[in-house]
Formats: structure tokens, sequence, C-alpha cells
């Protein structure tokens, strides 16, 4: 089992009035060369968006790009035709394919916005670009691993272009979880909304992330009550 640790103080930092953002990997104006992903992971962004603000119309192009709104309402528009308010519990996916422009804005103006935004690296390059949102209850993932996007589209959950898979679990203190590689050779990625998880002998708190390659299955222990996103995703 390889582990590699990635602690919230780590995260680069990104401020411009309007839009509070966290980066896990390379992002933007953050730059470090060894935090360019965890295999073909690229983006983990934990942005907060002020009140009636949002990022104007942008091109994306060969990405499979998850957004999970923690808190608040997203607006979306995009050269599809497609538009959509994401509301807390909402997680929507967007595959680029061969390429799309979109806009993202807060959809209140009293309210801000918290959402994380993933992108991982698609299989095949310049496929048809598609768009689909799904609201997942959290009785879904009460004390249990719940599998919400996969890229083998069983009933339920969210496609993507790729071999990997994002699950969200909500666990109260003293819970025993094993988690199953649901790929073969990928690795996991776990990100720590709240609570605190003892994981091979390290604590991984709040806002912190493990990654783990290597493995079948990863035990881990929740030390308090805990919400835990983990990424399954090809290594290379």
């Amino acid at each position: 089992m390889k582990t590699i640790i990635h602690r919230v103080d780590e995260r680069g930092i990104a401020e411009f009035g309007w839009l509070h953002s966290r980066h896990s990997f390379s992002f933007g104006r953050y730059y470090n060369t060894e935090k360019m992903g965890f295999g073909l992971l690229r983006v983990l962004n934990d942005d907060i968006v002020e009140p009636g603000e949002g990022f104007g119309k942008h091109p994306h192009d060969n990405m499979e790009i998850i957004s999970i709104v923690l808190d608040g309402e997203l607006e979306h528009r995009d050269s599809m035709g497609t538009g959509s308010v994401i509301k807390t519990g909402d997680i929507q996916v967007m595959s680029a394919g061969s390429g799309i422009t979109h806009s993202e804005f807060n959809h209140s103006n009293e309210k801000k916005v918290n959402f994380l935004q993933l992108w991982i690296i698609p299989k095949e390059r310049n496929i048809k670009p598609r768009y689909d949102q799904k609201y997942f209850s959290p009785e879904e993932r009460k004390n249990k691993i719940k599998t919400v996007v996969s890229g083998i589209e069983p009933d339920g959950m969210l496609n993507i272009h790729q071999n990997a898979s994002i699950s969200i679990g909500n666990f109260v203190k003293g819970t025993e979880v094993n988690y199953k590689i649901q790929y073969p050779g990928n690795g996991a990625y776990l990100f720590i909304l709240k609570g605190n998880i003892k994981l091979n002998g390290y604590s991984i708190a709040e806002k912190d992330a493990i990654g783990i390659s290597d493995a079948a299955e990863i035990p881990f222990q929740t030390d308090s009550d805990t919400d835990v996103i983990i990424v399954d995703v090809p290594m290379k």
C-alpha cells in the first residue's frame, strides 16, 4: 500500500473577492510540481462563490468535470443548450469531449454557494459532449459508501467516460469502513469533508486528503462523525 497525504494547510489558495478557492492540485495561478494530480484525477477545487457572482462563459475540452454542491445553489448554462440550477445534494457531470463552453453562477443574491469541482482525464478524446445531473439524499449514504458517479453507468448513478468512480459516505463516530477498489489497478483519493479518520496509521482531519495506491481494499475508522468523498481513479 502506497500512501500520500495532502494536509488542508498545504492547499493552493486563490482569493478574488467574489471567489474563495482552495486547490488540492496545481490549478490557475497555483503551481506545484509535486501536486499535478492523483493518477487521472487532475483537479479537486473547493470553491466558495459570493452571492450573485460567478464564472462567465469559458471553454473546456477533453475532460470529465464533476461538480458537487455542498451548500447553496449553483446556476449552470452551456453551449449544448443546457440550463439548470444545481442545489445542495445535487451532483453534476459534464463530459467536455470535443469542446464546450459554459458558465457557472451563484443562483442566490443573498447566500454564498460552496461546491467541489473535480476534473478526471477521460479514456477517449473528442467524444460528443454531454451533461447530466442528479440529486442524492443524505439517507442514501448514511453509515455506508454510496457510489454516485461511475464509468460503468449502472442504475442510479451518473456516468463518466473513464474507468473511475466517485463515492460519498456519511458515518457516525467509531464506524469501521472497508472500501474496496472498484476497478483493478486503480487508486483511491479520500477527501474529508467533515470529521476525522484513522487510515494506515495516519490521522486524516477535516479538508485533509489521503491517496492510496497498490491496494485492493482500504480499511479506515472514523474518530468522529465524518463525511468523506472517495475518488476511485486509474493511476496512469
